[in-house]
């Protein structure tokens, strides 16, 4: 018998992925810290994963667990802000719920790519507007005409970045958003 991609229980319903931390170059945050800060917020089943900054929780009852767009931004602040005063790090947190993260891979436009390596996920706080999807276009063709077959498809608040001659030989890695030496454009 086949499980499912999702199964319920005792497994958190949601992940908050920190930009900057633990990263070269500072922002250092001890994970058992985070995890009390996260704690301190009524959440439970607590989990981080090594020294990354991402943070497995289920939020209380009531507490912006249904996974939809403003539970998950009010989830999002609420991280931000207990981190910035209980660790004294400003760091942004994208907030998924277990949901978002089947959708991402039932959504993948990519289904043949069997290879981890060759196939990258980004998550934006919010499903992007025009102008970040008229600029990721624009820079996946740029790389595609210097002879690159790098791709990048927008599907939601996912960007899939598929670099089928590996990241070494990646040219579309200027096209995931924050790389390209200019932030894109909302």
């Amino acid at each position: 018998m086949r499980r499912p991609l999702c199964h319920d229980a005792g497994v958190p319903t949601h992940v908050a992925l920190l930009r900057g931390v633990n990263n070269l170059g500072g922002n250092k945050v001890a994970m058992a810290a985070l995890r009390e800060v996260v704690t301190s917020l009524g959440h439970a089943d607590v989990m981080t994963y090594i020294q990354s900054g991402n943070v497995l929780f289920t939020p209380p009852a009531g507490g912006g667990g249904t996974g939809s767009s403003a539970d998950v931004a009010a989830l999002a602040a609420e991280l931000e802000q207990a981190i910035a005063v209980g660790l004294g790090v400003r760091a942004r947190a994208v907030v998924l719920s277990r949901g978002e993260l089947a959708d991402c891979v039932r959504d993948n436009p990519y289904p043949g790519q069997t290879d981890p390596k060759l196939l990258h996920a980004v998550f934006l706080p919010e499903v992007p507007g025009p102008s970040l999807a008229a600029w990721l276009a624009d820079a996946e063709r740029q790389v595609r005409a210097k002879g690159s077959r790098d791709q990048v498809r927008v599907r939601g608040r996912s960007v899939y970045l598929h670099t089928p001659d590996g990241t070494r030989a990646a040219n579309c890695a200027a096209c995931s958003p924050g790389r390209a030496g200019r932030p894109p454009p909302g």
